[in-house]
């Protein structure tokens, strides 16, 4: 009775890290799409600043997908 409701809980302690990891997933792919629109609009209003706007986007970009990453990483380890 007590290993059975321990694997229950250990489940779903994964299944909860797995959802976490893909809500992580789900969150910076809509962060670094808003970031690429807002981009491509300011582009388009000012083309002259493409060079500088470009930088910026790649630079908050990796910083999105830094986060992303360290939230992987962290419900990878919780699984176990």
């Amino acid at each position: 009775m007590i290993t059975s409701l321990l694997l229950a809980a250990e489940g779903l302690a994964q299944l909860g890290c797995g959802l976490g990891a893909g809500i992580a997933v789900i969150g910076a792919g809509l962060g670094i799409g808003k970031i690429g629109g807002s981009a491509v609009d300011a582009i388009a209003r000012q083309p002259e600043a493409s060079g500088q706007i470009f930088t910026q986007m790649i630079l908050t970009s990796a910083f999105v997908e830094g986060c992303a990453l360290f939230a992987i990483v962290a419900c990878a380890f919780l699984i176990k």
